[in-house]
């Protein structure tokens, strides 16, 4: 090097041209830059020495400028075409005589810009650069095309989120959907954090986690501001695949009522179902049928959806995979497609239906003294809620004898179970709805006859399915629970009566299990009993039906012991994990209920201790039969009544405080 090179080196990635002043000790040089900032650089460091006579700082613009008119990335390609079939290397100054016929500085250092920052079609290699192979380019230019891609589809994208932030209504494309998911990962877990996510909530002025990433969400429209989070976390499928829906609509397009001789025929018979108002799954119905002897033998219609359901096809995969129908305030998400389980698989009014029927005659104590099971085709005469029901053993009429028979009926099966050793547990229960304008309606739930006598048909058709079993050694998915150890009668009495004391012997009930042998069920005060009365909406109870359906029909079981062991244990742990979304959802609506009538005075009972010496315990809300845990700050007794305010309610953090209302303080209130 020289005073007065021209030189071209880098400073922090950024290509400078300077020109040489003087050395710098031994080894290095000053050169002073365009701006006439001086730089201490090594030989080392300069990429480029122009060729040619001694400059000023001053010459280093133009020359700049008369260079940039031939820095056309274009032209390379043809150089490479050519350089490609004669094999060889070229330096810059022979890439500018094969350019512009013109080897002097200015030629020179135009190609030497265009081969060092060419990423495509040459690679440097000492002081040349050899082309690339007809096969690099090709992969080059491909991801050079897909990073193009999605440089243009995160503008896009920032586009779109900026709208959508500013209100307006944005078509969002699959690309957008994608990033979106990022955000939603983080949302739903703050460990799933991303750069993709990262990035979009920086963009959008967000504070980067959980918290942040929802309100996003819910600022843009891609979430509703009460985003069922729990169903969201869990794994739960939110949609059906397009295959399940094509199996599916090819089954409503076949005969919706079978015509097999061997069904039963059994529409003569008048059949009541009743369910809440907003049920669309029907799968229960009841009749009487009149004997030619003076008896009666009842009749529970089960809908049957085995006659559109084959094991192991789509739909059966898919039931099984989800385990159950949620029931959540804002709504079911189905076991089934919808357009399946609320039609032709339903017990539906006026129409011809298939139904698998349990049969039993009683005896005068509520006993089975007979009992049949039948695939049979059914006409529902009467779609009846639970409040119709009511009015109708209320006002007692005559011509719909059947219903108060029918309770009769219930009451007698009651009774014979209690004398059985049934523990009857009679704790207030709630129904939350969410209508569609987030008007939260929280009905408590009472014991009303219409709900006892349905509830004691279903037992009985399940005892009548657990008798099946046993009798002809079938492996079914028999319920049962073990004995459970109460408190005594003695500790019992000192408790209040009612919810307090009920609340203790629910605490002593164990679990529920599955089995594949009839196993005595302590609570229903039965020795035998499968469930069998949902198969739309849970798919224990179709496994049943494809059992009792095949040995009804002397055809081999679908399923082999162990077989159907593996998959109870599968689906058992799947409708656990949606009982607790059901359970999550509630508490949700429950609290936010409780937030927004933040300014009423709840009386409150308190049910039992959580931990004592904390003063930490469990109320119950009695007008909304709901449970929570509160922290006293005075002494109270298991029982006591008190009058509460929520000072706090969070459901987004599942967090709620109360504050015991003073009588001066509740006075004020009238």
């Amino acid at each position: 090097m020289e005073k007065g090179k021209l030189i071209e080196f880098r400073v922090q990635g950024e290509r400078r041209l300077a020109v040489a002043e003087r050395p710098e000790g031994k080894k290095d040089w000053i050169v002073i830059d365009e701006g006439g900032q001086s730089h201490k650089i090594r030989p080392q460091r300069v990429e480029y020495m122009v060729d040619g006579g001694s400059y000023k700082v001053a010459d280093i613009p133009s020359f700049v400028e008369r260079a940039r008119k031939y820095i056309d990335p274009d032209s390379l390609q043809i150089a490479w075409e050519i350089l490609t079939e004669e094999e060889r290397a070229v330096t810059p100054e022979e890439m500018a005589e094969l350019l512009f016929s013109d080897r002097s500085s200015i030629y020179s250092y135009a190609a030497h810009v265009l081969l060092s920052q060419d990423k495509i079609y040459f690679k440097k290699k000492g002081d040349s650069y050899e082309p690339r192979s007809a096969a690099q380019v090709e992969e080059i230019e491909h991801q050079e095309q897909v990073r193009a891609q999605k440089q243009r589809e995160q503008a896009e994208f920032i586009a779109h989120l900026q709208q959508a932030l500013a209100g307006t209504a944005i078509e969002w494309t699959e690309s957008d959907r994608l990033r979106l998911e990022a955000v939603e990962k983080l949302a739903l877990d703050s460990s799933n954090n991303s750069r993709t996510a990262e990035e979009i909530l920086a963009a959008a002025n967000k504070t980067n986690d959980s918290r942040g990433a929802f309100q996003l969400l819910v600022e843009i429209g891609w979430w509703k501001e009460h985003e069922n989070l729990f169903l969201r976390r869990s794994s739960f499928p939110l949609n059906f695949s397009q295959r399940v829906l094509d199996v599916a609509q090819s089954r409503l397009q076949s005969t919706m009522t079978e015509p097999d001789p061997e069904r039963l025929d059994l529409t003569q018979l008048k059949v009541y179902t009743i369910d809440d108002e907003s049920t669309t799954e029907i799968d229960d119905g009841l009749s009487i049928e009149y004997l030619d002897d003076g008896s009666s033998r009842l009749w529970i219609h089960i809908a049957d959806p085995t006659r559109l359901v084959v094991p192991e096809d789509e739909l059966d995969l898919e039931a099984r995979r989800r385990s159950t129908s949620l029931y959540l305030p804002t709504g079911m998400v189905s076991m089934f497609p919808p357009e399946l389980a609320t039609g032709p698989m339903s017990l539906v009014q006026s129409q011809v239906c298939a139904a698998l029927s349990f049969g039993v005659i009683l005896d005068d104590t509520g006993e089975i003294r007979e009992y049949r099971i039948e695939p049979t085709l059914i006409k529902p005469t009467y779609r009846l809620t639970y409040d119709d029901v009511d009015e109708m053993l209320d006002f007692g009429l005559k011509n719909e004898s059947e219903i108060a028979e029918l309770s009769e009926w219930a009451r007698l099966r009651r009774e014979r179970r209690k004398s059985q050793g049934s523990i009857q547990i009679k704790m207030p229960e709630s129904a939350i709805k969410v209508k569609e304008n987030d008007e939260i309606v929280i009905e408590l739930l009472d014991s009303s006859r219409s709900r006892q006598l349905v509830a004691e048909m279903m037992i009985l058709a399940g005892e009548i399915g657990g008798r099946y079993g046993s009798e002809h050694g079938l492996p079914l998915p028999y319920r049962g629970q073990q004995q459970p150890e109460l408190p005594s009668d003695e500790e019992l009495l000192l408790l209040p009566p009612g919810p307090v004391r009920y609340c203790a012997m629910r605490r002593c009930m164990p679990r529920s299990e599955i089995n594949m042998t009839p196993t005595r069920h302590a609570s229903l005060g039965l020795d035998s009993y499968v469930q069998v009365t949902s198969p739309i909406r849970r798919y224990t109870d179709l496994l049943a039906h494809f059992q009792i359906k095949a040995h009804l029909k002397g055809e081999p079981l679908p399923f082999a012991r162990e077989q159907l062991q593996e998959i109870v244990f599968s689906v058992t742990s799947s409708a656990y994990e949606a009982t607790l979304v059901e359970r999550q959802t509630n508490r949700y609506w429950s609290l936010e209920y409780l937030r927004r009538n933040a300014e009423c005075i709840w009386q409150v009972l308190v049910l039992r201790w959580l931990r004592e010496d904390e003063n930490l315990g469990l109320i119950l809300i009695e007008d909304l039969g709901l449970e929570l845990p509160h922290r006293f700050d005075r002494s109270v007794a298991l029982g006591d009544r008190l009058e509460m305010r929520v000072t706090r309610s969070d459901p987004h953090r599942d967090e709620i405080q109360f504050r015991e209302i003073t009588q001066a303080e509740a006075q004020a209130t009238i």
